[in-house]
């Protein structure tokens, strides 16, 4: 097929013998091939004639023909079944409308998909720390337009002068912001720099003028492993979409043998097509009668069930919500358009799993499985749709949980970076909780599946700094309060004006018992935007951790109910029952917490400073109030 999809014609060198290659080599990677002969010339549309040896314009693209050429990373099988969702990040870290953060290995393997777009300027090196490196990309049409002159001095090894064309440039100015973390976790973290905030140009433009390193690479070991340029370009071309996805919409023959040029140069023994297609004289390579595309078969060798393929590469604990059930949830979580409750604070969802006896465990300190796998899924989900997750210490040192969210498509199961994942934060007033790289919480973080634990506590000592450098490494940080109510106890307006400072506009507290019976009081209720509780088909019996609000009476001392949700709905999630609700205003008594909207509205985040840290001066200091750097 030539640039516009038609059949091309094919090149081939005289005598040479078109060849079919076996399955099981066609099928090869790359790495365990190097070694194949490989040799191609130039052929028109009639048969190979003897002598005919055509010298194209791509043999002179070979700088050095004695140059070692690199082994390539990649081979047709990262074309047939590329990484998930390409064409839609292609897109992101071309546009880069926001902030991307990915882990390393994803950066690795995305980035070569948009080298045709940005070109690294600089590199400013690294911190103080040796943890953080810089880098700064620009558009490659920043570059000024370049005009080859009229005529190449001849080079003094005897190759031929490359042919160079007019090089756009000059249009587009769009910078980019590089910082690479080597610490608890790896990770890359892009952003725009400087006002122009859009290319004047698309996608689909510098996929026309520039070939990407990964379509190159993916040319280059099919021909390493001894099939004609052609043939290699009749296969790539024939998943048009799959091609497309990748930035290969303008691929054509010539990129092919450019791609493979200097390795021809040293390799002159006989080409052969791939198993499956022949050489037709006037059409090229075309598939033989009969034959299956070697797409499909790349792709039936990878996987034995196709319907599976949309699993490929998730790790075997990833959970999957059904779409039809998210409607359920939608009216009870944080709107992506909010910042911020008038009151300036995050939206709070209260969720938990409870027992028919109101129970959320067997005893104090005893880890129990309440959720079935539907409303485990579930949770998650709900997870995914935070910006935080708060438990107390004493769930997490009785659970040792990851904290993070499971569910297909966030950060780690699926997604970009660790999008959809939310910060893990824990209540710790009194420094209980001591973390090492082998807490589980930890050990995610290092997995790229999950974020670094912010832990609030009380001041009144000093804090060990290697502690708090720890917990740094992996990207947490302590924040310490002195806001407390007439019972001594942080008060949770405090914590939340905490975490608006810190940028959270939402929040998932899923316990334990003290801290979902705390917001249950009628001071706290109102802090609450909406509440989805679990319940399991199971009494656990007596003596185990209950959530009740206190009791209420009336004016004349009479017991009356304690709490009653509005806006209720049920749905079964397998064998348990959902229940989401709100909680309805609450009058307070005079001296208590007033009562907070739940309104949604867009606002400046945090009110009033609050006191916090995440150094070993401030901890050695007993928590000295500072104002927070404002966002």
């Amino acid at each position: 097929m030539d640039e516009d999809g038609a059949i091309g014609n094919v090149d081939a060198t005289p005598g040479d013998t078109l060849t079919a290659a076996p399955v099981d080599d066609s099928l090869a990677t790359a790495a365990d091939d190097t070694t194949t002969p490989a040799a191609e010339a130039a052929v028109d549309g009639s048969p190979p004639q003897d002598g005919q040896i055509e010298q194209d314009a791509t043999q002179a693209d070979a700088q050095d023909s004695t140059a070692q050429m690199p082994v390539p990373t990649r081979n047709i099988r990262d074309l047939f079944i590329p990484p998930r969702n390409i064409a839609v990040i292609r897109q992101r870290l071309f546009d880069v409308a926001e902030k991307i953060e990915l882990r390393k290995e994803e950066f690795d393997l995305y980035w070569p998909y948009v080298d045709n777009v940005w070109v690294r300027q600089h590199r400013a090196g690294s911190d103080k720390t040796g943890l953080y490196k810089t880098d700064y990309y620009a558009c490659r049409l920043q570059r000024p337009t370049y005009t080859p002159k009229a005529v190449d001095k001849p080079r003094t090894d005897g190759t031929p002068t490359r042919k160079k064309q007019i090089r756009e440039g000059g249009k587009c100015h769009m910078k980019l912001k590089v910082v690479r973390y080597e610490g608890g976790y790896h990770s890359v973290t892009i952003n725009q720099l400087g006002d122009k905030t859009q290319h004047l140009h698309d996608l689909d433009h510098m996929d026309k003028i520039k070939r990407t390193t990964v379509l190159m690479e993916i040319a280059r070991s099919e021909v390493m492993r001894g099939y004609m340029p052609a043939s290699v370009y009749t296969v790539m071309s024939e998943d048009e979409p799959r091609l497309a996805a990748s930035g290969g919409r303008h691929l054509n023959r010539n990129d092919v043998r450019n791609a493979s040029q200097v390795w021809r140069q040293q390799h002159k023994d006989p080409l052969r097509v791939h198993e499956g297609y022949k050489y037709d004289h006037g059409n090229g390579i075309v598939r033989e009668n009969g034959a299956l595309p070697l797409v499909q078969r790349v792709i039936n060798a990878e996987v034995v069930d196709p319907t599976l393929a949309y699993y490929t590469g998730l790790p075997p604990n990833t959970l999957r919500f059904p779409d039809e059930l998210r409607p359920f949830l939608e009216p009870y979580l944080p709107r992506h358009d909010m910042a911020f409750t008038e009151d300036g604070l995050p939206h709070v969802t209260l969720t938990y799993a409870t027992s028919l006896d109101s129970s959320l465990s067997l005893a104090p300190g005893i880890q129990t499985v309440l959720s079935g796998p539907h409303s485990k899924a579930m949770t998650h989900y709900l997870r995914s749709k935070h910006d935080a997750i708060i438990v107390g210490v004493r769930t997490a040192l009785a659970d040792d949980s990851a904290l993070n969210c499971r569910v297909e498509g966030v950060g780690g199961y699926g997604g970009l970076g660790w999008e959809g994942q939310p910060r893990p934060v824990i209540i710790d007033p009194g420094a209980r909780w001591l973390l090492t790289p082998q807490t589980r919480v930890i050990r995610t973080v290092s997995e790229g599946k999950g974020k670094g634990p912010w832990i609030i506590i009380a001041p009144g000592f000093a804090m060990d700094p290697n502690r708090i450098e720890m917990l740094k490494y992996y990207g947490g940080k302590y924040l310490g309060l002195t806001d407390f109510d007439k019972r001594w106890r942080l008060r949770w307006e405090a914590i939340l004006r905490a975490l608006a400072a810190e940028g959270i506009r939402s929040v998932m507290i899923e316990g334990g018992g003290m801290v979902i019976n705390e917001l249950l009081r009628p001071e706290h209720s109102n802090l609450v935007s909406s509440v989805v509780v679990t319940v399991a088909p199971t009494y656990l019996g007596q003596g185990g951790v209950t959530v009740s609000p206190p009791p209420k009476v009336d004016a004349a001392r009479r017991p009356q109910p304690a709490m009653r949700f509005k806006d209720v709905r049920w749905q079964s999630f397998g064998e348990d029952a959902v229940m989401c609700g709100r909680i309805p205003h609450v009058d307070v008594p005079p001296g208590a917490t007033a009562p907070q909207s739940t309104t949604p509205a867009t606002m400046a985040p945090p009110l009033r400073p609050v006191s916090f840290f995440n150094s070993s001066v401030d901890a050695q200091n007993g928590f000295q109030s500072r104002v927070p750097p404002s966002s």
